[in-house]
């Protein structure tokens, strides 16, 4: 995979293959690696970048298109053409063939998956290089090889299908696609693993052990003991031969630094300090978590849930900072709370602030084409026929590019 970097806000940084480990002052176990968790959002940008914005956009016009993530500081959703998930704007963008410029207000991963699935003509732009995904780095390419030849060891590979959440690399996403493999998003896990059965005996599910085993559990009726952790930093991967035969689901030790931040203690805590509350998670939450909510579902999901919610009723939402935030002020009508007393917002996707949006569009409204994400030729392709196995599986939908 190729990055083209013309230049870079000093806030931003230059583009290296380990951009999280390099960044940020503290760390916390319990969050993202190398970044610090100060507890609230960030403070607005400078109000006369709010204008420099707005100029910039109506200079670019339909030659833009603007992708906000539901995770984005409000500052910078206010200019997005569209909202929603990783995958709803990757596909908004491949709808989009008239525009040259596609300025995803995201993370990398989400970048990549809009250059796979826009046209050669046109032009995949993110703000700040280093936006990243801890998840998406917690599976690298060589450990994935590794663990493959691992399961190759231990006679298993050849029944094995990988699957891969949409948060994860475009490496990632090809891997699956060379192996028999498919991508899935929260909403389509079940189906992805459905499908997965059908081809093979076991699954190996990437990035995030989370969402794969919430899936196989409590969607696919499987036991905690047919999933098996595979552990990318232990000898063997943390696993028998033996272990790695039982078992039907191999989830990868990987996790989300927000969702994961989320307890029991939370849930009991939100329980007695708001009568009748109804609690609703991620699916990448903690197991733990999960089963005692009230409502799971992905963002799209929870988004839909509060808009159909009546009046009076009270919400604790275990999901990123800033769209608790947003849904808390679209529906004054109704209690809404982040579920943990400790408050993290998603500090790598908070790196697209207006300052990088608007040094971003000013660029390319005077011609220079900054921060460009590409993915090589053959990486798209197998990434690409991944992720169409996966808009095969009923009710995803096609994507026309």
């Amino acid at each position: 995979m190729t990055v083209t970097d013309t230049g870079q806000p000093t806030s931003g940084g230059p583009a290296t293959p380990l951009p999280l480990l390099l960044l940020g002052r503290d760390a916390d176990p319990a969050s993202e690696r190398g970044v610090e968790c100060p507890g609230d959002l960030p403070a607005a940008s400078d109000p006369d970048l709010v204008e420099r914005a707005r100029r910039a956009r109506e200079a670019l016009g339909d030659r833009a298109f603007v992708l906000g993530h539901h995770y984005q500081r409000d500052e910078v959703i206010q200019f997005a053409d569209v909202t929603g998930d990783s995958f709803k704007l990757a596909k908004d963008a491949a709808a989009r063939p008239e525009a040259e410029f596609i300025v995803f207000c995201g993370v990398h991963f989400m970048a990549e998956s809009a250059d796979i699935l826009t046209g050669d003509h046109q032009q995949v732009v993110l703000p700040d290089l280093a936006a990243g995904c801890s998840m998406a780095d917690m599976a690298r390419p060589l450990q994935v090889d590794d663990a493959w030849t691992r399961l190759g060891d231990a006679g298993v590979a050849e029944s094995t299908v990988p699957i891969t959440y949409m948060n994860s690399s475009a490496d990632i996403k090809a891997f699956c696609g060379r192996h028999g493999g498919a991508v899935c998003t929260s909403s389509n896990a079940r189906q992805a693993l459905d499908w997965a059965f059908e081809h093979g005996e076991k699954v190996l599910f990437l990035p995030d052990q989370h969402l794969g085993r919430n899936t196989a559990v409590l969607q696919l009726g499987l036991s905690l003991d047919d999933c098996l952790v595979v552990d990318p930093h232990k000898p063997d991967f943390g696993v028998t031969d033996d272990e790695l035969r039982a078992a039907r689901v191999l989830l990868w030790k990987g996790h989300c630094s927000v969702h994961g931040r989320f307890s029991l203690e939370s849930v009991a805590d939100v329980r007695e300090r708001i009568p009748d509350v109804n609690v609703l998670v991620h699916p990448e939450c903690k197991n733990e978590v999960v089963t005692s909510a009230d409502h799971v579902g992905s963002t799209e999901y929870i988004i839909k849930t509060l808009a159909e919610a009546p009046a009076g009723s009270a919400w604790a939402i275990g999901t990123e900072l800033n769209l608790v935030k947003r849904l808390a002020n679209e529906h004054p009508d109704k209690t809404v709370v982040f579920l943990d007393k400790t408050v993290c917002f998603c500090s790598t996707m908070n790196r697209i602030d207006l300052p990088h949006l608007v040094w971003a569009l000013e660029n390319l409204a005077e011609g220079r084409v900054v921060n460009r994400i590409e993915v090589d030729d053959d990486t798209e392709h197998w990434a690409r026929v991944a992720l169409d196995r996966m808009l095969a599986l009923p009710g995803t939908g096609a994507v026309k590019s």
